[in-house]
């Protein structure tokens, strides 16, 4: 069941708030993976509200004016509230905004910031001696006016628990299914990142800044070495088998990974296999043993250690949130 649902009759509330001069990319991402019906998913993942402290809410550089939306009374009903973003990071939030915020945070619901919406929750005052990410052009900004914030200015986004925080544009697509495999595991994730003809997973560590030069001659994408590689995850492959296959040396394949993906190939490697088990979870299969090895996790206990690293779960407890009998439960 998805964080701060405390109402069984109706899916999982998310109240996105557009303030003066917001983003509307993260405006959309968050409308694209909360507010869009998936019917072929045969159930409602979220009930997603836009609202605003004014009826006119004029947009990032006047692009246009966002009109027709629920007052700011909509957050005080929200399980997850998604508070504003905008670029210039210096203008103080309005009270009555603030208050929002805080009174959401008070009653027990999920807090998102995208991009500079880091600095939103910061100035709530409920940041103090938390984990946060920011876009990486603000870093020095936002720890000048936060400095008991616990700053991570080179991630795509962090996960704190109650308080999540995504570090620019591009990264609330990545938090936003983030948040979609949290509340419903990994096979619903993957069903919303295949609508959205996006990566499924990149992991919340990798770095924002991901150098990708013109390639060249021979191409040196990764694209047909990952492919290879996912088709065999259940094998035992090693960062060396992926070196071989790539006709490279294992130092030139790490400095590929970072260059391209912003993560070494065995973090990558890993991450795929620990998806891989989760959706075998969710499949019905029971024995732990069979899960590590389909997905090449080896053992057992590897296999719960790198489960519970990557979800916050024990393999028995992800069974019951997201397995077969889970069903409609996952809904509300």
């Amino acid at each position: 069941m998805p964080q701060g649902s405390s109402q069984p009759d109706r899916p999982h509330r998310v109240v996105l708030v557009v303030d003066e001069n917001s983003n509307p990319f993260e405006m959309s991402c968050a409308i694209e993976v909360f507010g869009l019906r998936r019917p072929e998913l045969g159930r409602e993942l979220y009930d997603f509200r836009l609202c605003a402290a004014d009826p006119h809410t004029r947009m990032r550089d006047g692009f246009f004016t966002l009109t027709g939306v629920a007052g700011l009374d909509a957050a005080e009903e929200a399980d997850t509230l998604i508070v504003p973003n905008r670029p210039d990071t210096q203008t103080p939030r309005s009270p009555e905004l603030l208050a929002t915020v805080r009174r959401a945070h008070e009653r027990g619901a999920r807090l998102i910031g995208f991009c500079s919406g880091a600095f939103t929750i910061a100035e709530a005052g409920l940041l103090d001696e938390r984990r946060a990410a920011c876009h990486w052009m603000w870093a020095s900004a936002f720890r000048s006016r936060f400095p008991r914030v616990r700053l991570e200015p080179d991630v795509l986004f962090v996960d704190d628990g109650d308080i999540l925080t995504a570090s620019g544009s591009a990264s609330a697509l990545d938090l936003g299914l983030h948040v979609v495999r949290r509340d419903h595991g990994a096979e619903i994730a993957n069903a919303v990142s295949r609508r959205l003809v996006f990566a499924a997973h990149r992991d919340g560590g990798q770095r924002q800044f991901v150098e990708r030069p013109l390639p060249d001659v021979p191409d040196e994408s990764l694209a047909p070495l990952l492919a290879w590689a996912q088709g065999r995850i259940g094998e035992p492959l090693t960062v060396a088998d992926l070196a071989t296959r790539a006709a490279v040396s294992p130092a030139t394949l790490h400095r590929r990974f970072r260059a391209q993906l912003g993560t070494t190939p065995l973090a990558w490697l890993t991450g795929e296999r620990v998806a891989m088990a989760c959706r075998l979870i969710e499949r019905g299969e029971e024995r732990l043993g069979v899960v590590a090895q389909r997905s090449g996790l080896g053992s057992a206990a590897n296999l719960r250690a790198r489960l519970r690293r990557e979800t916050g779960l024990s393999p028995s407890a992800y069974r019951r949130r997201f397995g077969p009998a889970a069903g409609e439960g996952l809904a509300v």
